[in-house]
């Protein structure tokens, strides 16, 4: 029988089945789901429990099927945790898992938790049995697609929600594009919502305060500083990331994706699309957006050609590779991209701000 994980819930308030598999490669889903799991067995008088962990090929299959077997003096009934990290039982617990599926007792409660699993293992004869005793949780990762109403729905649960319309989904694609791929994050980062804000609407801003808070905020605040054309503080991060043991290659990444997004959003505009369109279509979002507004149209073709050769070209540096003509060590060879942008940004701004910023570029170019 397979249920979906976020229909557990459901099925287990129908009652209690004696074999459950968890299986997948989504940790904080497969948590959740043997916690559910493991609390509807609690309620239904499985006050005792018992965890068998297989690793190696030494495991005492014997013991497990003992323990499935053997009545306790202390509970009514037992919860008996089925551990395999590795995903594969060997030949020994695969004949020992198909003969526990065999002799499944109502005083037992199994949970057996497994990974992701390939095609080969799924169709294997231990697989099959387990599938064919008992209900199957499969737990796979939330992909980007349905990640933002996975984070309204988790927001929903502890009586939060963000605007509606438009305002909410761009509010909802900025919370995915921050924590994709890492759903603990997520799960953590809508606690921290629910910890510091009170039931009810939820603005733009204050989750992006709450998520930027969190994620890599030191490395998100040098772009809009690049951004902003505010030399002086851009190279002061960047000395700040620097003494903190900061990768540079995540350094390096941050700028060459707000590169590579400048070039993206400047091309679709030169091909006909509204900026306000443009932006939205290459997630660009909150601070940064107001900040693209005012730099695309300030940047030329030969300027973004130079600033995607630097990016390549720092690119080899921060791992490790040479160029005649740029420093060899990586944090400077970071400071040419950082100033050739602001320098473009600048050179190109009107009259007022370019006075500004012209005397300030010009002494970070050369230092």
């Amino acid at each position: 029988m397979q249920v979906r994980a976020d229909q557990l819930a459901q099925h287990l308030a129908r009652g209690m089945r004696s074999l459950y598999t968890v299986w997948g490669d989504e940790p904080l889903l497969a948590q959740e789901a043997g916690d559910a799991i493991r609390a509807a067995a609690r309620a239904a008088g499985c006050t005792e429990r018992q965890v068998h962990t297989v690793s190696g090929a030494h495991f005492d299959w014997s013991s497990l099927l003992g323990a499935s077997q053997a009545m306790s003096l202390f509970a009514e009934r037992q919860l008996i945790e089925i551990r395999i990290p590795g995903g594969k039982p060997g030949k020994d617990g695969s004949e020992a898992l198909q003969r526990y599926c065999e002799q499944l007792s109502d005083d037992i409660v199994t949970l057996v938790q497994l990974p992701r699993l390939d095609k080969s293992q799924q169709s294997s004869g231990w697989f099959t049995a387990l599938d064919a005793a008992g209900v199957m949780v499969r737990v796979d990762p939330v992909e980007r697609k349905a990640l933002p109403q996975w984070i309204a729905q988790r927001l929903n649960q502890q009586g939060q929600r963000v605007q509606g319309g438009e305002d909410g989904q761009r509010t909802l694609a900025f919370f995915a594009d921050r924590v994709e791929g890492n759903l603990l994050a997520a799960h953590q980062e809508i606690q921290k919502l629910g910890l510091l804000y009170p039931a009810g609407e939820l603005s733009f801003e204050q989750i992006e305060a709450a998520v930027l808070n969190v994620a890599r905020y030191d490395v998100f605040k040098l772009g809009e500083a690049v951004l902003a054309g505010r030399v002086a503080r851009a190279l002061r991060m960047l000395e700040g990331l620097q003494a903190e043991g900061e990768a540079a290659v995540l350094v390096h990444w941050t700028l060459a994706e707000d590169i590579r997004a400048l070039k993206r959003v400047r091309d679709a505009v030169q091909g006909g699309k509204p900026l306000p369109m443009a932006l939205r279509e290459n997630r660009v979002w909150g601070v940064k957006e107001r900040l693209f507004e005012r730099a695309v149209p300030l940047l030329t073709d030969n300027g973004v050609a130079a600033l995607l050769e630097a990016a390549q070209v720092c690119d080899g540096l921060v791992k490790g590779l040479r160029h005649p003509d740029w420093p060899l060590d990586a944090w400077e060879s970071l400071r040419r991209p950082v100033l050739m942008l602001i320098e473009q940004l600048s050179s190109n701004a009107p009259a007022g701000a370019k006075a500004r910023g012209a005397s300030v570029t010009r002494l970070a170019l050369r230092a």
